[in-house]
């Protein structure tokens, strides 16, 4: 669509039917649509208004449950969230060049994409990535200018980064190959841009979650081709609301911390003399716990142990929300919260007695809510973000209880996002 004809469309609300498949609830509407106005005369400023466009809505996602059981091949559950990243581009034969949120992310010349350590950890790094796997699968890539915005913030633990990959695939899908490339495949084309150009060993849920939408369960026992389900459950109807708090908690020098969960998961792995821990079985696993102790941290152990009992719980999980029901759903979820709390440990680093941020917001959640919800830690852990289902109509006094604490605007209510990554105009 030329530029001119997309500002036409926005002054008219010509998108209603596309936002409102899924991607956005009534109410948001007008919210979208001050977004992409602000977007396109951005785009204009930079780049005139001669070009044929697309805009792209790529979602964040949110965990529900599954903590850290991805990179043992086992099972989770995940959604895509109402916050996005959206998307306005035009091809460019001579590279890449996106200002995302008023930042010009350096050029990318697409014939240019080896991997280079010293870019580790930023965004030109995850595109030269997903250039790289749009060739290693196959398909076509090319060049583009534009603008990105995103409500996905980096460091919520909404997955800004896994959000971002997905949209710069779709967007390659989209303007080069007919928007013909399945959501998993972007998934995974995502994941390798994260794992192996921009240096993090991260799992595919954050890739599945953002691409496919809704509730998504994946089951990655075998990674390279992971079984997916994707279902719907209006949690308004069911007087529940997702919260997500940010704690304040800085993820600065975490890498360890994060890396410890897997290296002590693979330990009690080897010792069996396996890779992973979905490759041995539970009850051979707690028949030997003694003779495991010789050679294996506690703490080792008590991770396997979330690993096992988290597997069973996403299972059960996925069950009684299909049969919408909400108390067994909070039931397992207090259980995941317990045990990611007390057996996986990722609620704060040992020996800091400070920076106990997600210990006391998840304290403090389950006196306040006390019936009305469910808390728990978000995501990776040991800083930024808890994760609470509250009753609809205790929403506001529980946020604001917890800002008082942790300031304001640190309680986002969301909702579920029916849609994954989406071409919104073409």
């Amino acid at each position: 669509m030329q530029v001119n004809q997309l500002k036409q469309t926005l002054n008219d609300h010509g998108l209603n039917h596309v936002l409102l498949s899924g991607i956005v609830e009534t109410d948001q509407l007008d919210h979208v649509y001050d977004r992409l106005h602000q977007m396109l005369d951005h785009y204009m400023a930079l780049y005139g208004t001669s070009d044929d466009v697309i805009v792209v809505s790529t979602p964040g996602r949110s965990e529900v449950c599954g903590n850290h059981t991805d990179h043992q091949h086992g099972l989770v559950l995940a959604t895509s969230i109402n916050l996005d990243a959206l998307a306005i581009v035009s091809k460019d034969q001579n590279g890449i060049t996106i200002d995302s949120d008023g930042y010009t992310i350096p050029f990318v010349d697409i014939d240019d994409i080896k991997i280079d350590p010293n870019k580790y950890g930023t965004s030109e790094a995850l595109i030269k990535g997903i250039l790289a796997g749009f060739i290693n699968h196959g398909h076509t890539i090319g060049g583009f200018h534009g603008v990105i915005t995103s409500e996905v913030l980096s460091g919520s633990g909404l997955s800004s980064s896994a959000c971002f990959e997905v949209l710069i695939a779709t967007i390659l899908d989209a303007l080069y190959n007919g928007s013909t490339i399945d959501a998993l495949t972007l998934a995974k084309i995502s994941q390798y841009a994260e794992n192996v150009y921009f240096g993090k060993p991260s799992g595919l849920m954050d890739q599945c979650a953002c691409a496919i939408g809704g509730l998504v369960y994946i089951d990655f026992k075998d990674p390279q081709d992971p079984e997916v389900l994707s279902f719907h459950v209006d949690f308004a109807k069911l007087n529940t609301s997702l919260c997500i708090v940010d704690t304040k908690g800085s993820h600065a020098d975490l890498t360890d911390a994060y890396a410890s969960i897997p290296r002590d998961m693979n330990a009690v792995a080897r010792w069996f003399d396996q890779d992973v821990l979905r490759d041995v079985d539970p009850t051979l696993f707690f028949k030997n716990i003694a003779a495991l102790r010789k050679d294996v941290s506690d703490a080792a152990i008590l991770r396997a142990i979330h690993f096992y009992d988290e597997n069973k719980r996403v299972s059960a999980m996925v069950r009684s929300l299909k049969n919408q029901d909400m108390d067994a759903f909070r039931a397992i979820l207090t259980q995941s919260a317990h045990s990611s709390f007390q057996y996986l440990r990722n609620v704060w680093i040992d020996g800091s007695n400070h920076d106990q941020n997600l210990a006391l917001a998840l304290a403090l959640s389950d006196h306040w809510l006390n019936g009305h919800g469910v808390a728990r830690v978000h995501g990776g852990g040991f800083a930024g973000t808890i994760q609470a289902f509250v009753d609809n109509d205790f929403v506001n006094e529980y946020r604001t209880k917890i800002e008082d604490v942790f300031g304001q605007g640190s309680c986002k209510t969301l909702q579920i996002r029916n849609v994954g990554t989406h071409l919104i105009v073409d």
